[in-house]
C-alpha cells in the first residue's frame, strides 16, 4: 500500500513538473507565473506542504532530467528501461488520466487543454521524491544518478543514509571491489563484488590520532548501528571477539556477522596497520574453524574480510591469488575523502538488481 501511495505521489510530481516545464518552454508562462502558482496553492490550502516556488522548480528539474533523451539512452545501455511494472496499472483509470495542474487553475471554470507528457521511467519508482531531490542535486552524471536510484531502492535508504552514501562515494567503493577479492570469493559468491565495499568510512567513531586494534573494535561495537549502515543493511551482528576452539587452543575473531542475502557468516579481522600477507593466513584459519565447528547445514561457506588502515594493492593481489577461501581486503578511512566515480561495473550492478527482484 505504501508503494502505491509513493508511486502516485511521484506520478503527481512528474505531471506537475511536465506541465510547468511545457508552459515555460512554450513562453506561455514566465518565472513570475510560477511564483503566483505557488502562492495560489498556499492560499487555497495553507496546511499543504511541498508546494513552494523552489519545490515547483525541483519538480520541473525531475521531469526535464529524466525525460531527456540522454537519460533514456543510459537506461537502454544498462537494460533498465523496463525495470519495474507499470505503476499506472495499479491506479484507477480516472486517476491515470488526471492532469494535476487542472485542479490548481486560478479560475476553476476555465479549461486547461491537456498536453502530452513524456512517460515516467519505471526505474524512478525505486525510491521516493525526497531521495530524488538529493540525487539530482548531488550527482553529476546520468550513470551516477541511475546507480544511486537503484542503490537507494535496494538498501531502502532514508534521506540521511543516501546523503552519506553519496558523500562516501559508495558507487566507487562497491563497483571497484573486484580487485580486492580472492578468486574463491568471486566464484562462490558471484554477486559479492556488488554487495561488499572495498572501502568504508569510520568518521563516526571519532578515533584518536593513535590507537590499537582493541580501541578500534570497541569503537565499532559502540557505534554498531552506524557501522552496519556503512557496510550494508544485509549484515546482522553476531559477536565481538568471537571464540573459536581448535584442539586445545582458543582463538578470537574480532567481529562476526551474518549476511542475510548470502546466508553465511562473515568474519571481519581489524588491522590498525598496513595489510601483511600473514594476515590472510590467520583469517583463512578462522574461516575453516567457523565452517567446521559452527556452520549449519543450510548455510553457505563463511566469508572473511580483512579491514585494514592501509594496503599496497599489488601485495593484496599477490596474496589473494593463492587464497582458496572466499576472502577480501578492504580499507577503512577515518575521515571522509571523496574520490572519483567509476562506471565500469554499472552494467553488472544493474543486472544484479534486476535479477534480485
Amino acid at each position: 500500500m505504501a508503494n502505491v501511495v509513493n508511486n502516485e505521489s511521484l506520478i503527481m510530481v512528474w505531471e506537475v513538473g511536465g506541465f510547468v516545464s511545457h508552459r515555460l518552454k512554450s513562453s506561455a508562462w514566465g518565472d513570475g507565473v510560477v511564483r503566483m502558482l505557488a502562492e495560489y496553492i498556499h492560499t487555497r490550502n495553507p496546511k499543504a506542504k511541498g508546494w513552494s516556488y523552489r519545490t515547483l522548480y525541483k519538480m520541473v528539474q525531475l521531469y526535464e532530467t529524466y525525460s531527456a533523451t540522454s537519460f533514456g539512452d543510459v537506461l537502454n545501455r544498462y537494460g533498465m528501461q523496463q525495470y519495474l511494472q507499470e505503476p499506472s496499472a495499479e491506479m484507477p483509470l480516472d486517476k491515470k488520466q488526471e492532469i494535476v495542474p487542472f485542479e490548481m487553475a486560478q479560475n476553476r471554470n476555465s479549461e486547461i487543454v491537456p498536453f502530452e507528457t513524456a512517460q515516467i521511467p519505471n526505474v524512478l519508482f525505486c525510491t521516493g521524491w525526497t531521495n530524488h531531490q538529493i540525487i539530482m542535486n548531488r550527482c553529476r552524471s546520468n550513470e551516477e544518478r541511475l546507480f544511486y536510484i537503484l542503490y537507494a531502492g535496494r538498501e531502502k535508504l532514508q534521506n540521511k543514509e543516501l546523503i552519506r552514501a553519496i558523500s562516501t562515494n559508495s558507487m566507487s567503493s562497491i563497483l571497484g571491489g573486484k580487485d580486492a577479492m580472492s578468486l574463491a570469493m568471486s566464484n562462490k559468491y558471484p554477486s559479492s563484488p556488488l554487495l561488499f565495499k572495498d572501502r568504508v568510512y569510520l568518521d563516526m567513531l571519532g578515533l584518536p590520532h593513535e590507537y590499537k586494534e582493541s580501541k578500534l573494535r570497541n569503537k565499532i561495537v559502540s557505534h554498531m548501528k552506524d557501522f552496519i549502515l556503512e557496510l550494508g543493511k544485509d549484515f546482522l551482528f553476531i559477536d565481538e571477539e568471537h571464540r573459536v576452539t581448535v584442539g586445545s587452543k582458543t582463538f578470537k575473531v574480532d567481529l562476526l556477522f551474518y549476511h542475510r542475502l548470502l546466508q553465511c557468516m562473515v568474519a571481519i579481522e581489524l588491522k590498525s596497520t598496513e595489510f601483511h600477507p600473514k594476515d590472510l593466513g590467520q583469517l583463512e584459519f578462522y574461516l575453516e574453524a567457523l565452517d567446521q565447528e559452527e556452520r549449519r547445514s543450510n548455510e553457505n561457506p563463511s566469508i572473511g574480510i580483512i579491514l585494514c588502515k592501509e594496503a599496497d594493492m599489488e601485495v593484496v593481489r599477490f596474496a589473494l591469488n593463492r587464497s582458496m577461501s572466499p576472502t577480501m581486503v578492504a580499507l577503512y578511512k577515518e575521515q571522509l575523502q571523496v574520490g572519483g566515480i567509476i562506471q565500469r561495473s554499472l552494467v553488472e550492478f544493474c543486472k544484479f538488481i534486476s535479477e534480485a527482484k
